[in-house]
C-alpha cells in the first residue's frame, strides 16, 4: 500500500500538469464497498486516468505479455494489477477477480476488452457485468474524453492534450440467489446497461473537451 500510495501522488501530479486533467462525478464512487470499474477504453494512458476517480487501491487486469518483462513483474502486483489471457476463457483470471471483490477492493474492467477507436462503443465484453451480477455488486460506468487524441493506440510521444473523466451513478444488478447459478439473461441485461451507460458519459467527456 506505501508503494501504491507513493506512485497514486506522483501519477496523480503528472496528470494534473500534463493533461489537465479534470473530474466529475466521484461521488458516485462507493466509499466502502467493493465494486467493478468499467471505463471506455481509447488510450494506453486510461489505466493512470482512472486511478483518480477514488484514493482507495484499484486492481487492473493486464495483459500478461506486460508480466513477462520480470523486472517489473513485482510493481505491477504490488500496483494491484494481475495478468490475464486475451481471446480465451481465462479462468484463472476470473478466480482472482473475485478474489479481489471477496476481500472488499474494487476491480478495474474495461468492458471493451482492448483499445478501440473512435466514438462508438459497441461490442461489450460480458465479463464485467457476469463479475457484478455472481458477487452482488454494483459497476460503475466511466467516460474519459480527450485520452484517444493524447495517445491513441500505436502512437509513442503523447500530446498535451486535455482529459476530463465522468463517473455515472452505479448500476446495481439483481441480487444473486445463493445456491443458483448467474442467469446469462440478467448478464446479457446488465452489459445492455453498460454499454448505453458508458456512451453516455463517454460522450459527455469529450463534449467537455471539446469545448475548450
Amino acid at each position: 500500500m506505501i508503494l501504491y500510495r507513493t506512485c497514486w501522488w506522483i501519477v496523480a501530479a503528472i496528470l494534473k500538469v500534463y493533461w489537465r486533467v479534470s473530474y466529475e462525478g466521484r461521488e458516485h464512487v462507493p466509499r466502502d464497498e467493493p465494486f467493478v470499474l468499467a471505463p471506455v477504453h481509447r488510450s494506453f494512458l486510461d489505466f493512470a486516468v482512472v486511478s483518480g476517480v477514488t484514493k482507495r487501491r484499484l486492481c487492473y487486469m493486464a495483459k500478461d505479455s506486460i508480466f513477462k518483462l520480470g523486472v517489473f513483474r513485482p510493481f505491477l502486483y504490488a500496483l494491484g494489477a494481475f495478468p490475464v489471457k486475451r481471446d480465451v476463457a481465462d479462468r484463472e483470471a476470473m478466480r482472482r477477480v473475485m478474489a479481489v471483490i471477496e476481500r472488499g477492493e474494487p476491480v478495474v474492467m474495461f468492458p471493451e476488452g482492448t483499445r478501440r477507436s473512435g466514438p462508438v462503443v459497441e461490442s461489450l465484453h460480458e465479463g464485467p457485468a457476469y463479475v457484478a451480477a455472481k458477487a452482488g455488486v454494483p459497476i460503475v460506468p466511466v467516460g474519459i474524453g480527450g485520452s484517444e487524441r493524447a495517445m491513441a493506440k500505436g502512437r509513442r510521444i503523447p500530446r498535451p492534450v486535455r482529459i476530463h473523466v465522468v463517473v455515472g451513478p452505479p448500476i446495481r444488478p439483481p441480487a444473486p440467489v445463493e445456491g443458483q447459478r448467474t442467469p446469462r439473461r440478467a448478464v446479457r441485461e446488465l452489459t445492455g446497461q453498460v454499454e448505453h451507460e458508458v456512451q453516455r458519459l463517454f460522450d459527455q467527456a469529450q463534449s467537455t473537451v471539446g469545448a475548450s
